[in-house]
């Protein structure tokens, strides 16, 4: 893992990177005008590099994919800010879209591969555990990569630094969400997982862990 990494990336700026371990290396990049984060996984093995949230800025997008051959784009949920660009990259690249089904019809291209829970991404000879998370909106789905020298969670809008994702006032989305984050992340990951969520700066589980109570309690 690169030392130097942290994760702090800016509109304009470059990508932060980072060894995951087990030869799957990421680099995170920031675009568009909400600041989304788009992540690239590439395995060493093969060259091959999945795409986390074709958020926008597809020019952006491609030159940091640069000649690297692009199998798959999962989008984390169905907002239109984590999919601006999924059009023009899945017409660049060829790449299959993915999505949990309960997100797929709003998306501007056909989901080939729908993602449920513990289904399992391929990104050349790494695996990464579909985890569907209710609330934000009825199919989000966070990535596991566990084969590393720590875990490493993709969380889309589900999870944040701070607090659980946006449920926009509804107390009964809040309440699944948190139960969802609670029961599937914090319960049975460890402390030291680190997580990289759709917009701002990463996190750990363990760093977030002793406020969960709080985030219950003020219900967003």
């Amino acid at each position: 893992m690169a030392d130097d990494y942290t994760g702090a990336v800016t509109v304009g700026g470059p990508p932060d990177v980072r060894d995951l371990g087990g030869g799957l290396r990421l680099a995170k990049v920031a675009v568009g005008p909400y600041d989304n984060n788009c992540y690239f996984l590439k395995c060493a093995d093969t060259g091959d590099v999945l795409l986390i949230d074709a958020a926008h800025s597809p020019d952006v997008l491609l030159g940091v994919l640069d000649e690297d051959r692009l199998k798959r784009i999962v989008t984390t949920h169905q907002h239109p800010d984590h999919w601006a660009a999924l059009p023009e990259m899945v017409a660049a690249t060829g790449a299959p879209g993915a999505a949990h089904p309960q997100d797929a019809e709003p998306l501007p291209v056909t989901v080939t591969e729908p993602l449920n829970d513990g289904d399992v991404v391929q990104v050349g000879s790494h695996r990464l555990s579909v985890i569907h998370l209710v609330g934000h909106t009825p199919g989000s789905v966070a990535l596991l990569y566990s084969d590393g020298d720590r875990p490493h969670l993709f969380t889309g809008d589900s999870l944040f630094p701070g607090g659980v994702g946006n449920t926009f006032g509804s107390k009964e989305n809040f309440e699944q969400l948190f139960h969802d984050v609670v029961a599937k992340l914090f319960d049975k990951l460890p402390d030291e997982t680190w997580f990289y969520p759709g917009h701002g700066n990463d996190s750990t589980l363990g760093a977030e862990r002793p406020s969960l109570d709080e985030w219950h309690e003020r219900g967003w």
